[in-house]
């Protein structure tokens, strides 16, 4: 089994309830539930915005934010974070004094599910990134990788209606969050690499979700120079990332995927023969991923 630093925890009580309902046959069933909850995020004494989340990791998920939105610089020192369970509110506290009110008169309703919203000037500071050469990604890596988070203990597994990223380093996959928007899962991911002082250059940012313009911006905005997913593109994401020097690879199942961006960082090392196709259990835990997606 895969050692993740940051792993699923499918077995928290405070991330799904039980609850009875009838099946299909009319009998009486018990299941779980994934348990969705407001968190109201603050920058110093201004209120920015309210998620829907599962509520872990909420100190994270404010960073990453705030971090992919640029109301948080790299370089800001982050004097305090004050999270109140209870009313369901983290405050960011930083050195530099921050007004944001006309950053978020302006802002854009995404495509991700739950409800994305990105504030502002994010699309403009896009326009300028170009993400470095160096990576690569190769194929045992990838196959490496969608196998074992494919077959990882997941909240996904457990109860379904939720979305996994994960941050991985050649065929070792790292970080795995998941939330009821794949946003939020990205979000929780750049802010453990923020807060932890991780490197992006060197890391593949893996997701179960479509890749959008959404997942393009987030992870050139985290540094990260390549995008996987089980699932399949947007237009306006192949040409971000192509604007962006972004590898996108997308419906990597089993032996096969498709690479519509940065192809020049693939390394072609296995034979796609040696891969053995996913089974039954896999192919219909993926259709309702990408039904949920």
């Amino acid at each position: 089994m895969t050692e993740y630093r940051i792993g699923p925890n499918p077995d928290d009580p405070r991330l799904t309830e039980s609850v009875r309902g009838l099946d299909q046959d009319g009998r009486e069933i018990e299941t779980r539930v994934v348990v969705e909850r407001p968190l109201t995020l603050f920058l110093n004494g201004q209120e920015i915005v309210t998620v829907m989340t599962v509520g872990d990791y909420p100190e994270e998920l404010a960073l990453g934010f705030l971090l992919n939105q640029n109301m948080l610089r790299r370089d800001d020192e982050v004097t305090g974070i004050d999270l109140d369970d209870e009313t369901g509110v983290v405050v960011v506290r930083t050195a530099r004094r921050t007004d944001y009110e006309e950053k978020l008169k302006k802002k854009v309703r995404t495509s991700g599910c739950a409800q994305g919203t990105v504030f502002g000037d994010v699309m403009d500071s896009f326009e300028a990134a170009r993400l470095p050469e160096g990576a690569e990604l190769c194929t045992s890596w990838l196959y490496a990788l969608s196998k074992a988070i494919n077959t990882t203990p997941s909240l996904y597994l457990a109860a379904g209606a939720i979305h996994g990223c994960v941050l991985c380093r050649e065929d070792r996959a790292l970080v795995y969050m998941e939330d009821v928007g794949r946003h939020n899962a990205v979000d929780k991911i750049a802010g453990h690499m923020w807060r932890n002082g991780v490197t992006a250059a060197d890391k593949i940012f893996y997701t179960t979700g479509r890749l959008t313009s959404e997942m393009v911006i987030k992870t050139v905005q985290m540094g990260i120079p390549i995008l996987v997913s089980r699932s399949g593109f947007t237009a306006w994401g192949v040409a971000l990332a192509r604007q962006a020097n972004l590898t996108l690879v997308g419906r990597a199942k089993g032996k096969r995927f498709v690479a519509l961006a940065g192809e020049h960082r693939l390394r072609f090392d296995a034979d796609p023969e040696s891969v053995p196709e996913e089974g039954r259990r896999m192919q219909r835990k993926a259709s309702l991923s990408e039904d949920a997606a």
